[in-house]
C-alpha cells in the first residue's frame, strides 16, 4: 500500500462521501474512486459499501481506517522530527496543559537550560486529552501528563511527583475558610455544580456543571460563583485573590509524569527526561 492510497482512503472513510473527500483532498472525484477501487482489488476485499444514497465502511474498512490513521500520524511525525533535526540549533517541543505544573515546569526548564549543550525548549500549551495526538503526530516530542486524568497508553513515562487535590472555591464561600473538605462536600454544593471536562473523544459527561476546557475559563466561572472544581494541589499554588484552595481529604492522588513516544531516539529528549527525573 502506498501513502497516497492511505491518505485517499482515510479521507473517504471519514467523510463517507466521495465528492466531499475529493474536495478535501483537492483532487477530482474520478481518480479518487479509481484509487480506492485499485486498493480494494489489490487487497482482495471490500473496504466500502457503496449505494446510490450512501457510503459505509465494511468491517475490514474500519480496521484499515484505524491502521491507516496510525501510519499517517507516524509518517507526519517522522517528517516533522527529521526537519527539526536538520536545523542548526537543536530544539524540542514540550506539551503542557495550560495553567498546570507551574512550579515544577519552571524548575524543570531552569535546570535543563543550565545543562551543557541544552536545546531550545518550545512550549506547546494544549487542552485536556490532546497530549497523545501531539506526541503521535510529531507536533510535540515530550509532554507532562497528570494521571489518572490523562491517558499515557502507548507512551513511555517517568514519574515526577504525586500530590493530593484541592477544591477551588470563591474566596467568599462558606467552605473557603475550612482547613479541609471531602468530595461529598464539594459534590453537594447546590449553587456551585462541579465543572465538567471533556473526555478523550471530546464529549462531556452528563451533569449540571458548566462545560470547560482550560483553567483560565474555569477560574473565571468560579470567581463568578457559577461552578467549582477539584484539581491537583499545585494548580492552587498561585491563585487570584478572589479564589481559595481547600484540601480535599478523600480525593484520589494525582501523579505527574513526563511522557514520550516509545520509539523516540532524540538525545535532547533523553537529556530532558534525565533532568526531570533528577528533580
Amino acid at each position: 500500500m502506498e501513502i497516497r492510497e492511505l491518505r485517499y482512503f482515510v479521507a473517504v472513510a471519514e467523510e463517507l462521501h466521495f465528492g466531499k473527500a475529493a474536495q478535501r483532498l483537492g483532487i477530482a472525484q474520478p481518480p479518487l474512486s479509481r484509487t480506492i477501487s485499485q486498493l480494494e482489488r489489490r487487497l482482495g476485499i471490500a473496504l466500502l459499501e457503496r449505494t446510490s444514497r450512501k457510503v459505509t465502511l465494511t468491517e475490514a474498512g474500519a480496521v484499515l481506517l484505524n491502521e491507516a490513521r496510525a501510519i499517517l500520524s507516524a509518517v507526519t511525525a517522522a517528517e516533522r522530527r527529521t526537519q527539526r533535526a536538520a536545523t542548526t540549533h537543536p530544539s524540542l517541543v514540550l506539551a503542557v496543559k495550560s495553567g498546570t505544573a507551574g512550579e515544577l515546569l519552571t524548575k524543570l526548564l531552569d535546570a535543563y537550560a543550565a545543562e551543557p549543550g541544552a536545546a531550545t525548549v518550545d512550549l506547546l500549551l494544549c487542552e485536556a486529552h490532546q497530549h497523545q495526538q501531539l506526541l503521535q503526530d510529531g507536533q510535540a516530542d515530550v509532554a507532562l501528563l497528570h494521571l489518572p486524568f490523562d491517558s499515557a497508553a502507548g507512551l513511555d513515562t517517568e514519574t515526577l511527583r504525586t500530590e493530593g487535590q484541592v477544591a477551588i472555591l470563591p474566596a467568599s464561600h462558606s467552605l473557603a475558610g475550612r482547613s479541609q473538605v471531602r468530595m461529598a462536600d464539594v459534590a453537594s454544593l447546590p449553587t456551585l455544580p462541579v465543572a465538567r471536562w471533556p473526555g478523550p473523544g471530546g464529549s462531556y459527561p452528563e451533569g449540571l456543571g458548566p462545560e470547560v476546557r482550560n483553567l483560565t475559563q474555569v477560574f473565571q466561572l468560579i470567581a463568578l460563583g457559577r461552578t467549582t472544581v477539584v484539581l491537583p494541589e499545585s494548580a492552587g499554588g498561585d491563585l487570584r485573590r478572589d479564589l481559595a484552595a481547600v484540601p480535599v481529604l478523600d480525593a484520589p492522588p494525582v501523579t505527574t509524569v513526563i511522557a514520550w513516544p516509545p520509539h523516540s531516539r532524540l538525545r535532547t529528549v533523553a537529556d530532558l527526561i534525565r533532568v526531570a527525573t533528577r528533580l
